[in-house]
């Protein structure tokens, strides 16, 4: 089922007996299982009809063993499988309760990180017999429609230069990124729209001084707007560590090149071929007219020899900031 699906009936009160929760997102899985122990029972009823237990800490005969129990003044029993996938080894087990599960219980298996196997059969059954939830982790690309919809669902809106803003600087965390706009909502009333000076004033992300603005700076060949970037970045290590920029570039270039060969050069085309944002082709367009196929492979050779650089190879003591002044002017010129 879809993540989204899943917390609906929940919020509805629509409970089935065994939750499999699995895949290299976490987020998703912690928001379910999360809402099945805060919701699902009341305070008073917890004490006797909720168990958390730990894949590391447990066996499956356990679990099975609290599964089968009868709630006691309540209508469920609840069970919660944290870290589950420290299980693998006896997941197996599993197969003869899921042909026959408690129906006053709600078994929850937090599987994170990695899924099962689905040639075997118990990877078959789960699928078939549970409410199973796949998490996937989202692409670099599909990160700020994630971040529009979330605050969308808590009644704000949000430019596109601000989700991008905010992806950039986060990454693909999740976890990491509602955090972030939990905070950022708090201290703006509903209805709000969001623009990057607010994202800029809430989160502390500088909307001038970041990896986004840099790659536009040299995709347009704004010298000086390149180089404020830089000498900022040099001045603040620890927030702009030169390997992320590395790999920033070495992205953004990369995907020139991809540009360069993409014969459809169309929006939407462009956007799904180079698996960005719809808001960045633009800059990607702007870039490829500036830097040939030759100056692009130029470039991402550079940017290897700089990452070797950044890492002691053939430099005993040029800095960060001097290395990628060095590199701005070698991509420039």
């Amino acid at each position: 089922m879809d993540y989204q699906n899943i917390l609906n009936d929940l919020k509805n009160k629509v409970y089935h007996p065994i939750y499999f929760l699995t895949g290299e997102e976490p987020y998703y899985i912690d928001v379910i299982s999360d809402y099945i122990e805060d919701h699902v029972l009341d305070a008073s009823e917890k004490d006797f009809n909720q168990s958390v237990l730990y894949g590391k800490d447990t066996d499956m005969n356990t679990i099975i063993s609290e599964a089968k129990r009868y709630p006691m003044m309540a209508n469920h029993n609840v069970v919660i499988i944290k870290e589950a996938q420290h299980l693998a080894k006896e997941i197996d087990k599993l197969e003869p309760y899921l042909d026959q599960p408690t129906p006053t219980t709600i078994l929850v298996f937090c599987y994170k990180y990695k899924t099962i196997d689905g040639r075997k059969s118990i990877g078959k059954k789960l699928k078939k017999k549970t409410v199973y939830l796949d998490a996937k982790k989202l692409y670099n690309n599909q990160v700020p429609e994630w971040i529009t919809q979330q605050l969308k669902l808590k009644n704000y809106t949000i430019e596109p230069a601000a989700t991008i803003l905010i992806a950039e600087f986060l990454g693909t965390e999740l976890s990491k990124i509602a955090n972030e706009l939990n905070k950022l909502t708090i201290n703006l009333p509903q209805g709000s729209h969001i623009t990057p000076d607010i994202v800029e004033a809430n989160i502390g992300i500088s909307k001038d001084y970041n990896n986004f603005e840099l790659n536009k700076a040299i995709g347009s060949k704004n010298v000086v707007k390149a180089n404020q970037i830089i000498a900022h970045f040099s001045k603040n290590e620890k927030e702009h560590p030169l390997v992320v920029t590395l790999s920033v570039l070495y992205s953004f270039f990369s995907n020139v090149l991809k540009l360069h060969y993409t014969k459809d050069k169309s929006k939407n085309n462009v956007a799904a071929v180079l698996r960005v944002h719809p808001f960045f082709v633009q800059d990607y367009h702007t870039a490829a007219q500036n830097y040939s196929i030759k100056k692009s492979v130029k470039i991402i050779e550079y940017l290897r020899d700089y990452d070797l650089k950044s890492k002691g190879v053939n430099n005993s003591s040029t800095s960060s900031g001097e290395l990628l002044k060095e590199l701005l002017f070698k991509i420039l010129h």
